[in-house]
């Protein structure tokens, strides 16, 4: 499996509130957030990691770099970034794109924490599904702006919405597709499309076969306290 990720936000609200690190080395659960998802997707079977970070700071690229030559914690790590600040998650995506190749690939924010066990089976269930594509889905929301999500009966996604549309579900902000989506995203970005909902729409829209996977809970980290409620998750994951 390939796996990307978008590091490429600036963390503006954690650095109003007083957090120096830029957003991907973050420290949760004794771990800085890049590596942690970095961890996880090795133990998943990484082929290639693909990651994009910003050029307003050198600490990320940096740190990068060195994982790229010296490894994570004693392994190596099939690791390729891009440098380029971009004006929306869904440029940054597209940037990615041209190092994903072919095949079936994992996406996600750096700062999305969420049930290593959880995960684990999302991956098998995307390598497995004949679908063209599997996303993660939660019913805990503490979201400032949550997606909703309509699925039907057998977890098609049906929809996604601005508000909640009696749907049970929101996105968990992790993205399991197939090469075919990099197209729809080509031609979002052609059309002046910036926000990853719109192009979740629009791969709907387009008649893909999306198929919802629900996970317990998943957190974002865009304000200080959701560090303490992301240490907590995790306390909870180690029980």
């Amino acid at each position: 499996m390939k796996y990307a990720i978008i590091a490429a936000g600036e963390g503006s609200r954690l650095a109003q509130e007083g957090v120096k690190e830029p957003k991907p080395l973050v420290m949760v659960g004794g771990e800085r957030l890049i590596d942690r998802l970095l961890r996880i997707f090795m133990d998943n079977g990484a082929e290639e990691i693909a990651v994009i970070c910003n050029d307003m700071t050198t600490l990320v690229s940096k740190h990068l770099e060195e994982i790229r030559q010296q490894g994570l914690g004693g392994r190596q790590v099939p690791l390729r970034y891009i440098v380029k600040s971009t004006p929306s998650s869904l440029h940054s995506f597209y940037e990615l794109t041209s190092l994903l190749g072919d095949g079936k690939f994992v996406l996600t924010t750096v700062d999305t924490i969420f049930r290593e066990d959880e995960f684990a089976r999302f991956v098998s269930a995307f390598e497995a599904s004949e679908a063209d594509g599997c996303f993660p889905v939660t019913d805990y929301i503490d979201d400032e702006k949550p997606l909703y999500v309509g699925v039907g009966d057998d977890m098609t996604i049906s929809g996604f919405y601005d508000e909640p549309h009696d749907c049970r579900y929101i996105s968990a902000g992790i993205y399991g597709l197939r090469s075919s989506a990099k197209d729809i995203a080509r031609h979002q970005i052609e059309q002046g499309t910036s926000r990853m909902r719109n192009f979740q729409r629009a791969l709907v829209a387009a008649g893909l076969s999306i198929k919802a996977h629900p996970f317990s809970k998943v957190l974002d980290i865009d304000h200080r306290e959701d560090i303490e409620k992301a240490e907590e998750l995790l306390n909870q994951q180690s029980r």
